[in-house]
């Protein structure tokens, strides 16, 4: 090609007759990430050639040609034999350059009213809802492998922590469930965010809308879209749904970073609560002692990755001016490693917790007498006593026991009975770590009804 044709290959050459700078061409081109939305290209175009038939565009004999063509240049795709042509921009450049390979000048009307504007907005909202549902899927999964764990393991007792203290006697179970809770609303929040995804670009234009009454009703229809974006102007370049997205991405990482985090915890020999099975550990490379929760730091870690995703792309979007800009080009590479990144780590926490082991036997003998100083308290609240005045009581007993170095169920009847007259011999019943989890009866509780009607409410919430 001479210096002075324009450059037609490109969807925007006519107005050039230079040849881009190769730096450029490479710099402005998205085809080596965007080509993962081939399929949502193909049924975007699809759908736009049977609305330009609807309008009379296209003519039947036309549509069922293009139909025909763009269902090929999809096959290529499928069976890995699309070739990709150094002038192949993007996903959108590079099926129309191929479909017009197939069918000849005829699809070159495919782009008639249509930018890639609203194009590629309507193939990412197209390519998420896609992924949606696998999320979900990985979400319900890693749940009922963490419900199934806490109905078959209710009977193990571990201590509960607050400030990584020792605080009071739980189920392990609860634990469990405590993370799953967490995530199960983290599944609501994923099926809620679908409304504002499923809004159609298409029909949009570059900025000010279709002129050719392209029937919006139908394409949005005809792609399982559930609304259709009403200002053009704002339809066109929103990007709100990848920030969203990406924020949802955020939380969820978050709570499996904290799961996690406990999970390393407990592993450690000074806990010795989990093991962890070698498919999720590694080891040293100079200590071979060593098994390493690598699975449960990279899931950890990852969180950080998907925070930076969401955050730099934020910043991308808030400076910029109204309708399209080239800077939206930037949202594409941040959603895709954001949905890899916790579409793998949700399949890894699964991995984890099912294959993980406890040591009841370590978990029991972590329980200490003076975690039931709450008990105590409570056992004076009983008998009738102010429980600011109870709390000062078990305060003073946990003291004397300190002194004493010795554990507070060791106490004598008259040591307790020097702290409150109203102490009485079924004191050493408040020692009894069973008892106080069943205790905590009440819904939200540790106690193991309380526990079960966990596990049913989570197995209906995920059926």
């Amino acid at each position: 090609m001479s210096s002075s044709e324009p450059t037609k290959q490109k969807l925007w050459g006519g107005r050039f007759t230079g040849k881009t700078d190769p730096l450029m061409h490479a710099y402005n081109q998205s085809l080596r990430y965007d080509q993962r939305m081939w399929s949502a290209d193909i049924r975007g175009s699809i759908a736009y050639a049977k609305g330009l038939q609807k309008c009379g565009i296209l003519t039947q004999e036309e549509l069922t040609q293009m139909i025909k063509g763009l269902e090929d240049v999809g096959q290529e795709w499928e069976n890995g034999k699309f070739v990709i042509q150094e002038d192949d921009e993007d996903i959108h450049t590079a099926n129309e350059r191929r479909l017009s390979e197939l069918i000849g000048s005829l699809g070159g009307k495919l782009h008639t009213g249509r930018s890639r504007n609203d194009q590629v907005a309507t193939d990412m909202r197209l390519w998420l809802l896609d992924e949606i549902p696998v999320l979900v899927s990985s979400l319900k999964a890693l749940i009922a492998v963490m419900v199934n764990r806490a109905d078959n393991e209710v009977d193990a007792l571990m201590p509960g922590y607050t400030h990584l203290q020792r605080a009071q006697p739980i189920r392990w179970s609860h634990f469990l469930l405590a993370h799953a809770w967490a995530l199960h609303a983290d599944l609501q929040r994923l099926s809620q965010l679908i409304p504002r995804v499923s809004v159609l670009p298409l029909g949009g234009g570059a900025l000010a809308g279709n002129p050719f009454s392209v029937d919006r009703d139908f394409l949005a229809r005809e792609l399982g879209f559930q609304s259709i974006g009403e200002n053009s102007l704002h339809i066109v370049p929103d990007r709100d749904f990848v920030v969203e997205f990406m924020m949802w991405a955020s939380l969820t990482m978050t709570h499996l970073s904290k799961m996690a985090e406990d999970l390393i915890i407990y592993s450690t020999a000074e806990f010795g609560f989990v093991r962890l099975s070698d498919a999720y550990s590694t080891g040293s490379s100079m200590m071979p002692q060593k098994k390493n929760p690598d699975s449960l730091e990279l899931l950890r870690g990852k969180a950080g990755r998907v925070f930076g995703n969401m955050t730099g792309f934020a910043v991308s979007l808030k400076g910029l001016p109204s309708t399209y800009n080239k800077d939206l080009q930037e949202d594409k590479e941040p959603l895709f490693d954001t949905l890899d990144t916790i579409s793998a780590s949700l399949r890894i926490a699964e991995g984890v917790i099912a294959t993980l082991d406890i040591d009841v036997d370590k978990m029991r003998a972590a329980l200490t007498d003076d975690m039931l100083a709450t008990d105590l308290a409570d056992y004076l609240v009983r008998k009738g006593i102010p429980f600011r005045e109870t709390h000062h009581i078990s305060g003073r007993a946990v003291a004397l026991a300190e002194k004493q170095k010795t554990p507070i169920s060791q106490l004598t009847l008259q040591q307790f009975q020097s702290l409150s007259s109203t102490f009485d011999d079924d004191v050493k019943e408040v020692f009894d770590f069973e008892a106080s989890v069943e205790r905590r009866n009440a819904i939200g509780g540790t106690s193991r009804a309380m526990v079960k009607r966990q596990v049913e409410s989570l197995k209906r919430a995920i059926a």
